[in-house]
């Protein structure tokens, strides 16, 4: 299965998110599975595809043309898609994802998720969308979910396929892969 994966180009300052993400990357690898990212070298971006080529898997990067520009695509890919700007660049690993992972990121990364979380509770998007809610990263995003259901301006049911996972370990849960 191809598993998209959102997350920065920059490291962050703590130093269990590098940790954590070369784990994803390994188990990714190691797994059979693909990893389908942004196409970076930098940061959580670099750490991750670093991580599942190791492992021997397969990594698909998407990345738009002005990045490619400025030399910014991970070389040693095993597929490189270039996109003409950011927004076909999304719809690119939209299609080509079956598990959306959103690990700690930046306003990039939240606008990219978020889109898939749209998708998924106007039921466009049959796929799980999992928040890495690692040392609870993603609990204000979680709080206001669960705010907009007390408001009654969404549902259970439109939230379903959404998920906060505190592990590596709870990821497999969820896709049934543990």
């Amino acid at each position: 299965m191809n598993i998209t994966v959102y997350l920065g180009a920059k490291e962050g300052t703590d130093p269990e998110l590098k940790k954590a993400v070369q784990k994803l990357g390994e188990w990714i690898g190691a797994s059979g599975n693909a990893l389908v990212y942004g196409g970076s070298k930098s940061g959580l971006m670099g750490a991750i595809a670093d991580s599942v080529l190791e492992a021997h898997g397969e990594v698909i990067g998407v990345e738009p043309e002005f990045f490619i520009k400025d030399e910014f695509q991970h070389e040693g890919l095993t597929k490189l898609i270039v996109t003409k700007d950011m927004f076909e660049r999304k719809s690119k690993m939209i299609e080509l994802g079956d598990v959306f992972i959103a690990f700690p990121g930046g306003t990039g990364t939240l606008e990219e998720i978020t889109e898939v979380m749209s998708k998924v509770s106007l039921k466009h998007l049959n796929a799980p969308c999992i928040l890495y809610n690692l040392n609870g990263y993603y609990n204000s995003l979680k709080a206001l979910l669960a705010h907009m259901i007390e408001a009654g301006l969404s549902s259970k049911e439109r939230q379903e396929g959404i998920y906060f996972a505190e592990s590596l370990d709870e990821i497999k849960r969820i896709l049934h892969l543990a």
